[in-house]
């Protein structure tokens, strides 16, 4: 009996043996599946991205020049408005009257100037050359006089009194001479002069009031300086606009621009005119804009460059105030080694690597190096040659020279060939 159930032992274990080393033969068998995709040249660009703030291309902030009541509102908050719209009317009827009293005192004044130049002048200038010529004609006629009787008085046949008398008259003739020519002189330069100028100046300070008073009417009637959608209104109908305190507010949007903050070392790869993308915090899709501004200074808070890029805001979507990413164009590299990112697998110690497929069909761990990324591929600056085949899906947890069925998307293991025993029908057995 020990000995026929030594026997039944020895057997087990030979048939518990056989089984476990068929089914060590068939795991190393196992052929894992995996898709690949070729190492290829293409073009790749050099993006920097960072998050922005939308603000509109052009804002302002309306603000009153005089303090007054508000009498009407032409607009809403919304509403689309053009440069140069009337938005609103302040209170004026005071200042309408004094333009038009600074009106009036203006034209008298200007009237007043029109007579000094054209009218009072030439006559009185007239009146003086009229009583030069008369003072010449008596100063000619008492010097004859004068001649005469000296003449006479040389022949003994007039008595010296005569001729004193003469003189006299000859003086005061002259006197008068040189006074009207005096008179017709200052007329013609300095009192024509000094009267015109002061009439003049009458003239322009009336005028000059005139429109400070018109210019203080014009101010209480507001108009849109840009063309753009009002979004904010300070105050309501019959309420107080006070003078230096916004009272609407109008943004361009047509076109938006994104400001984030990028990295000095990465700012340095950035010029103006450079390709980029404005993704929305809310998902809505990407705009495609241009950069406008690199600035010239760092921030001293957060020690970035600020960078400003401009896009097209077809139906106003972007919304000045919201959060987005701004993807800048730097450069773009000509044929360069590409790899889709699903290729790359990281390893415990802190490096990169790809499993590429060789033709004998086993997965090969390579190390690379790893350059300029973007969303749908990467680029390769060793470690790879175009034309190798590299593992996308399937390579994580494979392990070097694992034996490997290369699929097609959408295909199953069990197309691959995934060495399983299948029934007449195609179905996998199951194990017993």
């Amino acid at each position: 009996m020990r000995q026929r159930s030594l026997c039944f032992v020895m057997v087990g274990l030979a048939v518990f043996v056989g089984c476990g080393k068929k089914a060590s033969e068939k795991e190393s068998e196992a052929v894992a599946p995996v898709q690949v995709a070729a190492v290829k040249l293409d073009t790749i660009r050099r993006i920097v991205s960072a998050d922005a703030v939308l603000f509109p291309v052009n804002q302002a902030s309306v603000t009153p020049k005089v303090s007054a009541p508000v009498r009407k509102f032409y607009i809403n908050r919304g509403d689309h408005v053009k440069q140069g719209q009337l938005l609103a009317v302040l209170e004026n009827r005071d200042l309408s009257a004094t333009a038009l009293e600074s009106k009036g005192l203006y034209e008298q004044a200007a009237a007043n100037y029109r007579a000094t130049s054209s009218a009072t002048l030439p006559v009185q200038i007239t009146t003086a050359q009229a009583n030069l010529q008369a003072a010449k004609e008596g100063l000619d006629a008492a010097k004859k006089l004068l001649e005469s009787r000296q003449q006479l008085f040389q022949q003994n046949a007039l008595a010296r009194r005569q001729v004193d008398e003469a003189a006299v008259a000859y003086a005061q003739a002259k006197s008068q001479f040189d006074t009207a020519q005096e008179q017709l002189k200052t007329l013609q330069s300095v009192g024509k002069e000094e009267q015109i100028k002061a009439a003049k100046a009458q003239a322009d300070a009336a005028e000059a009031h005139y429109h400070v008073a018109e210019a203080q009417l014009g101010y209480t009637e507001i108009h849109s300086p840009i063309t753009g959608v009002i979004t904010e209104r300070a105050v309501w109908e019959g309420e107080m606009a006070s003078a230096g305190t916004p009272l609407l507010t109008v943004m361009d949007v047509s076109r938006i621009v994104a400001r984030g903050n990028v990295p000095q070392d990465q700012a340095t790869q950035l010029k103006v005119g450079d390709d980029a993308t404005i993704t929305p915090a809310d998902g809505s899709g990407d705009v495609p804009g241009k950069v406008i501004v690199v600035s010239p200074a760092v921030d001293p808070n957060t020690t970035t460059i600020q960078v400003w890029v401009e896009a097209l805001n077809p139906k106003e979507r972007l919304r000045p105030g919201a959060s987005a990413r701004v993807s800048l164009i730097a450069s773009k590299i000509q044929n360069a080694l590409v790899v889709p990112p699903s290729a790359l697998l990281p390893t415990a110690e802190g490096e990169t690597v790809v499993m590429v497929v060789g033709s004998d069909s086993l997965a090969h761990e390579k190390k690379i190096e790893i350059g300029v990324r973007e969303p749908d591929k990467v680029q390769i600056l060793s470690g790879v040659a175009a034309g190798e085949q590299v593992i996308t899906i399937g390579g994580v947890g494979l392990e070097d020279k694992a034996k490997v069925a290369i699929q097609k998307p959408g295909e199953t293991g069990d197309k691959a060939g995934d060495g399983g025993d299948k029934d007449e029908n195609g179905a996998a057995k199951d194990e017993k």
